[in-house]
């Protein structure tokens, strides 16, 4: 008796942890042919499996057109499911907007197809893919199971590229990271701006360059668009995503560089003055924090070295 109980225990384990391994993806139309997966405004944990970016495809003529793999092996299997739930034309290519790990680790669902990406970002994966995949194994555990790292094996090129009777403008930027891929469908006018744009949710900075990444939304601004999906957050019809990242960035480095050129110590700058509608904004303190750690060191340097603090002190 104490076996079977033994067994059963098992088995009800062992549905559980199934039933808690599915991410429930539920595409969600935002154009003609166009649709987008959107992850939760959270941190990686293991009660979201890691479920935190916003994927997309494309239904075209020729086949499906897929806008970044999701956070690990799993995600990517499950987004193909999702995919075949709402046509059966079979994936043709995936796109991967960046390096970081929430948007490319669900390549091993699609290894047998072209998987373009910039040039900088394949290096990117290349080098770094690996502590990404255990850093998330660390963060969300066995929702990451059997995930290996699978780089991109095409170099994209700007320019315009047609499939199946989209015309997909690809466009090179950088500022989130090193290399930012922006996809403008402009049959649809659906502009996939990845980490680029955050909405309602802080953004992220380990691979930042601000100023950089403020040019980078200056040129979104300019594209002719009907609706924006941006990485984290939900799609729009405006450029307010646009103008709520911007709007945080500019806050970001006014006020870590103000505190740098007054001499105040990283330990000082933990509770920021920042505006209420930025504090309103998913997971700010936590991001603010990393941004923090991220960016002030080289802040302080920069105001040493002009005599600022000197200056003031």
């Amino acid at each position: 008796m104490r076996c079977l109980i033994f067994i059963s225990v098992l088995l009800l384990v062992g549905v559980c942890q199934a039933v808690e391994r599915d991410y429930q993806l539920k595409p969600q139309q935002v154009a003609e042919d166009t649709y987008v997966l959107i992850g939760h405004d959270e941190h990686f944990s293991f009660s979201n499996g890691g479920n935190i970016v916003n994927t997309g495809f494309i239904v075209t003529e020729a086949g499906v057109v897929v806008i970044d793999s999701g956070p690990s092996r799993l995600y990517g299997e499950q987004l193909k499911a999702a995919i075949a739930r709402v046509t059966d034309k079979p994936v043709v290519k995936l796109f991967i907007t960046h390096m970081h790990p929430d948007h490319f680790l669900g390549n091993q669902a699609f290894e047998d197809l072209p998987i373009g990406a910039l040039k900088k970002t394949q290096g990117g994966i290349r080098l770094l893919g690996e502590t990404f995949n255990d850093n998330l194994y660390r963060l969300v555990g066995s929702w990451m199971k059997g995930t290996r790292v699978v780089a991109p094996n095409l170099q994209v090129e700007p320019g315009l590229e047609e499939i199946g009777g989209h015309r997909l403008q690809l466009i090179a930027l950088k500022g989130h990271t090193g290399a930012d891929l922006v996809i403008l469908d402009q049959t649809s006018g659906v502009l996939f701006a990845g980490d680029l744009v955050f909405y309602g949710r802080t953004p992220t900075t380990p691979h930042a360059r601000l100023d950089e990444w403020q040019a980078a939304l200056q040129q979104l601004q300019k594209l002719d668009f009907k609706v924006l999906v941006p990485g984290h957050g939900p799609p729009v019809t405006s450029e307010v995503a646009i103008s709520q990242t911007s709007a945080y960035l500019n806050w970001l480095q006014t006020y870590l560089t103000e505190q740098a050129g007054s001499g105040a110590a990283m330990a000082e700058l933990l509770q920021p003055e920042a505006p209420q509608h930025l504090r309103e904004l998913a997971v700010f303190s936590e991001e603010y924090t990393r941004s923090l750690s991220h960016l002030y060191p080289a802040l302080e340097a920069a105001a040493l070295a002009e005599g600022k603090v000197e200056q003031q002190q």
